[in-house]
């Protein structure tokens, strides 16, 4: 039987594990998905590109879906600022339906691969409040997933496996030193510059240094603060 996947891939932290997981621990065939979707800087679409075949996919593309075209995020419009970390419920930073949209796309492209598995690196213990990262909507796409498609009618469901989900950001990269990740490669900020330098002030370059320090592992990151 094919063992075949979709990872859904954006050149991050938690992106990097799961391909890695996918190829070195799941032995899946993975073909990596980035979706460029209009964010604000193109450093982590860079990083995409240089590390999807260095840890394992099988093959890489980049689709535009131009969700800056729809707005309401920070990280899709630059006329709202990017916050810093510690801001009290669902952030700026959220784009709608993200999570969903990504996932739908996938699905497409899962189908016509005949893959069995979408793999996707969301995480609900160390992360920004997103309402798309949490088990339950994880369980309800699967649902969606095997009602909505061939392959789910004929009783041959593309199952959606997200490893990370109730890891800690310093399990996480635990994980992944295990796996051979040099996190060094990887673009995690909201704000990076052209040259992929992070931030170190926004939600997820906060997150991202305090999963290292609780790792007991030096963080490799390039910040400007």
């Amino acid at each position: 039987m094919s063992n075949r996947a979709v990872v859904l891939f954006s050149g991050g932290l938690d992106s990097t594990t799961t391909l890695a997981i996918a190829v070195r621990e799941r032995g899946s065939e993975c073909h990596a998905l980035t979706i460029d979707y209009g964010q604000r800087h193109r450093a982590e679409i860079r990083a995409a590109k240089r590390l999807a075949r260095k840890y394992g996919a099988r093959e890489h593309r980049v689709l535009h879906v131009p969700l800056d075209r729809i707005g309401g995020s920070a990280l899709t419009d630059s006329a709202l600022p990017i916050p810093r970390a510690g801001t009290r419920g669902i952030p700026i930073t959220y784009v709608p339906a993200r999570n969903t949209i990504f996932l739908a796309v996938a699905l497409g492209w899962a189908e016509t691969l005949d893959a069995k598995e979408i793999f996707i690196g969301v995480n609900a213990v160390d992360y920004s409040g997103y309402p798309d990262c949490r088990p339950e909507f994880i369980r309800s796409f699967a649902d969606l997933a095997a009602c909505a498609t061939k392959t789910g009618v004929e009783g041959r469901p593309i199952r959606i496996e997200a490893p990370l989900i109730n890891w800690s950001k310093a399990e996480i990269i635990q994980k992944g030193r295990d796996l051979g990740i040099d996190y060094a490669d990887t673009v995690s900020c909201y704000a990076a510059n052209a040259s992929g330098v992070a931030c170190g002030v926004c939600d997820a370059c906060c997150i991202r240094r305090q999963g290292f320090l609780d790792a007991g592992i030096p963080d490799p990151t390039r910040y400007v603060s």
